[in-house]
């Protein structure tokens, strides 16, 4: 009789849940009409979110963990946007790729997702306007940064309107389950590439061939007899296929970044980061003088990363993730002083950094 008791009083707070969210989904739709009634369009607002999940975060004393209460609020934020407006969202595809769990982690299972062939069609996607905002990776923890997605940011208008952050299991796809059945396993560079010492181990001599994308790697697995793609748990029960080995992932701290990429900057959140590109002069030093600039003014670089322009031989591009908000004053001071100095400088947006 306790645990029914317990059960009855549960029953109860799931009702009172249920009323308080439909409660908000009603302020969430007065809020879309009065900016639709003003003409904004802004109904993704990162910042927002973020104070959102942060502020409930500081309250929350247990026993739900943290993790916990941002996964149950960030979809109850997703639903209740889909109520102003269903937000269109390209992403490196196809369907089941990690980049895809990326988005839909993001913007919900309400979402309206455009898988796309390439990173720079992520970004065409949203310069063309036929997506609102894009999802792409730029820089896994054990294999660096995605230099595709840096190139883009060279010539591209669009903005970072947030980031997160995922951990990625890899996993060994075939369409029987069994290991001893292999004769070959396709994916993608990248998880071959965090695969690399357990594929050496468990399956020595056996060819790895690289494909456009889990996906691609998921469908050859599903088709050719032997075959077996690295990929995620989602692309086994998308392409149905049994996993004959999870977790093969080298390193278990396997994360990948995404940005969402989209028109519209976002605003200061109190937790967030710059990210700039710059070229330097072709002098003794530049590169120091340049990084004066933050220390200066005590500002944390979190990432410095380096690219040829492809103009000229021996020419560099230097991308940097700074924390702070470009309208925080001494950013702003930085920035003034870094301009000074460097031959070019974009800068390609701020927004809430991932926890």
């Amino acid at each position: 009789m306790e645990i029914e008791d317990l059960r009855k009083k549960i029953d109860k707070v799931d009702l009172e849940i249920l009323k308080a969210l439909n409660k908000r989904a009603e302020l969430v739709k007065d809020v879309g009409r009065v900016k639709i009634k003003s003409g904004r369009k802004d109904f993704y607002i990162p910042h927002r979110e973020k104070k959102i999940i942060s502020g409930l975060n500081r309250v929350n004393r247990g026993p739900l963990e943290v993790e916990a209460v941002e996964s149950i609020y960030r979809e109850i934020i997703n639903a209740c946007r889909s109520l102003e407006s269903k937000l269109r969202v390209a992403y490196f595809g196809p369907e089941g790729t990690f980049t895809h769990l990326a988005a839909m982690k993001n913007f919900g299972s309400s979402g309206d997702y455009v898988p796309v062939k390439t990173i720079a069609d992520v970004f065409t996607e949203v310069e063309k306007g036929r997506a609102g905002y894009g999802v792409v990776p730029v820089e896994n923890s054990t294999e660096g940064m995605v230099n595709h997605t840096l190139d883009m940011f060279i010539e591209s208008n669009l903005v970072i309107c947030s980031e997160l952050n995922m951990r990625i299991e890899e996993c060994l796809l075939s369409a029987t389950g069994n290991v001893k059945d292999i004769k070959v396993v396709y994916s993608h560079y990248q998880p071959l590439a965090q695969c690399r010492n357990w594929l050496e181990e468990n399956l020595p001599g056996i060819p790895v061939i690289e494909v456009s994308s889990t996906a691609a790697a998921s469908k050859r697995a599903l088709k050719e007899k032997g075959a077996a793609a690295i990929g995620s748990r989602a692309a086994a029960a998308i392409y149905k296929l049994e996993i004959a080995a999870g977790g093969i992932e080298d390193s278990k701290e396997n994360f990948t970044r995404f940005l969402v990429i989209g028109n519209n900057p976002s605003e200061a959140s109190g937790e967030d980061k710059t990210s700039i590109l710059f070229s330097i002069k072709d002098k003794v030093g530049a590169l120091h003088d340049m990084l004066m600039s933050f220390k200066g003014h005590k500002i944390n670089l979190t990432k410095i990363e380096s690219r040829p322009t492809k103009k000229k031989a021996w020419e560099y591009i230097f991308f940097v993730d700074l924390l702070g908000h470009i309208s925080d004053k001494k950013v702003q001071k930085a920035l003034d002083e870094l301009k000074e100095n460097c031959v070019f400088l974009k800068v390609l947006g701020s927004y809430p950094k991932a926890d």
